[in-house]
């Protein structure tokens, strides 16, 4: 019994800390190459690839300093993400082995760093972006598909580490 507990708890540091990489690498890449990313989100605040004539396109944001914040913001998440999940899988990490309230009692910044990469890629760029800038009607310029693969793993994720390892 004790070593099925130990396994998932390794197992669980081992997701969590993955999913810090991969925010990590998506925000080093945005700030290593800026230039493949930022035309998305200027498109996408735009509104210029929707359907023509399209009764919504009043929620168009046409200005670079807005473009360019929201950019820099979705980095900043990213770097956020990182460092909750990689901290997180620190301390679950520090008290695997030890009792299973031990190891739930360390879960605490995993889930942060988990639900943070929720709320980016679900709330920003299905809900906001998808639904708000109408970002699904782009054939272009589309995140749709990418972003709901990231939310739905992390959430997977998210349910897997608040599982009682006993």
């Amino acid at each position: 019994m004790a070593r099925k507990i130990l396994c998932l708890q390794i197992s669980k540091v081992c997701l969590v800390a993955s999913a810090g990489l991969f925010a990590f690498l998506a925000g080093l890449s945005n700030i290593q190459d800026p230039h493949a990313n930022m035309p998305f989100v200027r498109h996408v605040l735009s509104m210029d690839t929707v359907f023509a004539d399209n009764p919504l396109s009043w929620r168009a944001i046409t200005n670079t300093a807005v473009h360019t914040f929201a950019f820099g913001a979705i980095v900043f998440v990213e770097f956020a993400v990182a460092a909750l999940c990689f901290l997180g899988a620190l301390n679950l990490a520090r008290a695997a082995g030890k009792s299973p309230a031990a190891f739930h009692d360390s879960k605490g910044l995993a889930c942060l760093g988990l639900t943070l990469g929720i709320l980016l890629w679900f709330t920003g760029f299905m809900t906001i972006g998808g639904e708000w800038f109408l970002m699904w009607q782009s054939t272009q310029w589309s995140g749709i598909d990418a972003a709901f693969r990231f939310s739905a793993l992390l959430l997977l994720m998210l349910v897997f580490v608040q599982q009682p390892e006993a």
